[in-house]
């Protein structure tokens, strides 16, 4: 058996237990996150069986399985090329505590830990031999009441929880719990990357379902930003507080209306190239923080990642299966453009979120000691940890200080990340133990 320690994420510090203990029962507003809003409408709703909800929804444990040789089929992934295939969930599950191993020392084996010990109430250690033991525990608590979505939200005490929703969503998800719940418990966070990107595959489905969304068609490039600001009008009565941004470089470099208008035609057209697709993209980031300092939503901006490096894994089972890896990112070029023309207006607020870390204390944190529009988001992924938390505070608060961070996050895909988050965010009080 485990037993978990009060104090285990904390350095041995009466203080740092102290401010903890203060902190740790108070309501969750989760600021960003990417739980899917129709698990929250129907007060019925239930969570995926342990296998499918710790495994095959996880791109988390499916990187690490898929780098020791296993196949994404046997981790309950279905391929885009076959038919449907019967999943035996239990053997999902088994194959999960038979690597367990391989989770050792990384964020994923101990949010996997803490979300078996402080949601589930499961302090036995996942092994092959416990695996049936634990998946029955986890079968009957997931099939009660207690377990609806809905409820995890109170029990949780989960006051805000923002979700990150597609220009072109209908949004009917967050009107439907609106009606249900008023107060705007549920946030919408907008996200255009699936029609600010010209050139992949699904451009144009995406394009439509803007359309569709907004009611009209877009033909050309005044329209698109008309139709963009329309549809931020529309989160935002919905209770929208931020948009969502994820590129591969930071440039912001502004074109010409005429010269964007070109492009988003040649894209209409399928003649678009990927050079110019990019130039359309950072042209984009510019004009969303014209729009930013004009509506007043928060700007966060993911960069550093290379999306789908492994294509071939892609075109066989969709987007996001743990195939993004950190690339090298120029933030000090990159952003001047935007941040010449926004970042000292106390109108515009802008998150950065990078996977690059060798940019911390270089570039991110003298951009956030000195633009009043800019905090420092916190680490993000497989750098979502205690270390990579540490190394984080460790580089950028002598330049950028406490409060030009932006503070921590859940990036939360599962239910029960919320609550195990409230013992990962304990690292960031060894900063404040050191100030008392």
């Amino acid at each position: 058996m485990t037993h978990l320690r009060a104090n285990r994420y904390i350095e041995s510090s009466a203080l740092g237990l102290d401010l903890y203990r203060g902190v740790a029962e108070l309501p969750i507003v989760s600021p960003h996150g990417h739980i899917d809003a129709r698990l929250l409408v129907d007060p019925a709703a239930r969570l995926d069986p342990p296998g499918r909800l710790f495994v095959t929804n996880d791109h988390y444990v499916a990187r690490m399985l898929y780098s020791q040789g296993v196949p994404l089929e046997r981790l309950g992934l279905q391929a885009r090329d076959g038919g449907a295939v019967d999943i035996d969930d239990r053997a999902v599950w088994q194959l999960l505590a038979d690597n367990a191993h391989l989770f050792a020392l990384t964020p994923t084996g101990l949010w996997l830990r803490e979300t078996l010990a402080t949601v589930f109430g499961i302090d036995e250690r996942l092994e092959p031999a416990s695996a049936a033991t634990i998946y029955a525990r986890l079968e009957e608590q997931l099939a009660t009441p207690a377990f609806a979505p809905r409820a995890l939200l109170d029990r949780f005490r989960v006051e805000c929880l923002s979700t990150t929703d597609a220009a072109g969503s209908s949004l009917a998800e967050h009107r439907a719990f609106a009606e249900s719940e008023p107060g705007f418990r549920i946030r919408p966070t907008f996200r255009p990357d699936g029609v600010v990107a010209l050139d992949p595959a699904g451009w144009r489905d995406a394009l439509s379902e803007l359309e569709a969304a907004a009611g009209r068609e877009v033909g050309d490039y005044v329209t698109f930003v008309d139709v963009l600001a329309e549809r931020r009008a529309a989160f935002k009565a919905l209770g929208a507080t931020a948009t969502d941004h994820a590129a591969t470089s930071a440039d912001t470099t502004r074109l010409a209306d005429r010269e964007a208008s070109r492009l988003f035609a040649a894209a209409l057209a399928g003649t678009v190239t990927h050079a110019d697709a990019r130039r359309f993209e950072a042209h984009m980031l510019n004009e969303f923080a014209r729009m930013s300092s004009d509506d007043g939503l928060v700007m966060q901006l993911h960069v550093g990642s290379l999306r789908d490096h492994n294509g071939p894994l892609a075109e066989r089972f969709g987007r996001d299966i743990g195939a993004d890896i950190p690339v090298a990112t120029d933030w000090t070029r990159g952003l001047r453009p935007m941040l010449e023309a926004y970042g000292n207006d106390p109108r515009f607020a802008l998150i950065l979120f990078t996977l690059d870390e060798s940019t911390y204390s270089r570039e991110l944190a003298p951009l956030a000691g000195h633009y009043p529009a800019v905090l420092l988001g916190c680490p993000w992924w497989f750098h979502d940890s205690p270390a990579g938390i540490d190394r984080f505070l460790d580089r950028v608060v002598e330049t950028a200080g406490i409060y030009n961070l932006a503070g921590f996050v859940d990036d939360a895909r599962a239910h029960g990340a919320p609550r195990a988050a409230r013992s990962l965010a304990a690292p960031h009080l060894r900063l404040a133990c050191a100030e008392g």
